[in-house]
């Protein structure tokens, strides 16, 4: 098959399917007399393989290697290992949607509700922060309203307490702006965009280093439970709030395995 064939059968553009080439991570087959090349099963599989390893988290450098090591192992074996990891998402998707019933049952239930049923704390926040005119700050601000429905009046203080400490650092509503502005450029773009991950890192590295390392007790939290919400954003900016709030997750859990007891 040619490359349009390979990119429409994993669902990617043939501008990613290029880039994985440049980058090293997806072997390129050589050209024929016709001077087309022509892509196998093998190809396939690999293509297959970047993706979910790139929807993991994993940089193109630790993917490449992954892609590598597949080289010497049969096919069977990785198609038995894809097809575990699909039954794994299978099993994922079948819990997001559950908790999406959730939110949707709370929802007819009168427990969610538009602006003009939010609290006066947030309505009183949202006009004093001023978020800029963004359809990233537009998802961010909706997320804010569907929390703030959703939370108990204790969790609902401390969350504005932490939210307003945020909003008088004048560092940290200017990096916000920023990282807005970033993800609107995302607006357009695949999720395996070379801009994705580099700015799902640094989105985590300020939030753990900057904004979330005041926050003593933390609980620890699912980052799948943001999922059900990303359908507001384009496939690139979701997928770097997705890798976004993996890395958080992650490091808060290892903060926490060393923090020493009470």
């Amino acid at each position: 098959m040619r490359i349009g064939e390979l990119a429409a059968l994993l669902g990617v553009s043939t501008r990613t399917v290029r880039h994985y080439h440049h980058q090293g991570v997806l072997p390129e087959p050589p050209r024929l007399a016709n001077g087309y090349r022509e892509y196998g099963m093998r190809d396939a599989v690999a293509l297959a393989r970047v993706r979910r390893l790139v929807e993991l988290g994993l940089s193109l450098d630790e993917a490449r290697d992954v892609i590598a090591e597949d080289r010497s192992r049969e096919l069977p074996e990785i198609l038995a290992e894809i097809d575990a990891d699909l039954a794994a998402q299978e099993r994922e998707i079948r819990l997001r949607r559950a908790r999406l019933a959730e939110v949707l049952r709370r929802a007819e239930d009168g427990g969610l509700g538009p602006d003009d049923t939010a609290s006066p704390d947030l309505l009183a926040f949202l006009g004093r922060v001023h978020l800029p005119a963004s359809p990233a700050a537009a998802w961010d601000r909706d997320l804010l309203v569907l929390v703030d429905s959703m939370s108990a009046v204790p969790d609902r203080e401390r969350m504005f307490g932490f939210l307003d400490t945020m909003a008088a650092d004048p560092e940290v509503t200017a990096r916000g702006r920023e990282f807005y502005r970033r993800l609107d450029d995302l607006a357009d773009a695949e999720p395996g965009d070379p801009r994705v991950a580099p700015l799902a890192r640094l989105l985590a590295d300020y939030s753990v280093e900057h904004v979330l390392s005041d926050q003593p007790g933390l609980p620890a939290w699912d980052p799948h439970q943001l999922e059900p919400f990303l359908d507001g954003l384009a496939p690139a900016q979701a997928e770097v709030v997705r890798q976004a709030t993996r890395l958080i997750a992650a490091r808060l859990t290892r903060s926490t395995a060393r923090r020493p007891p009470a």
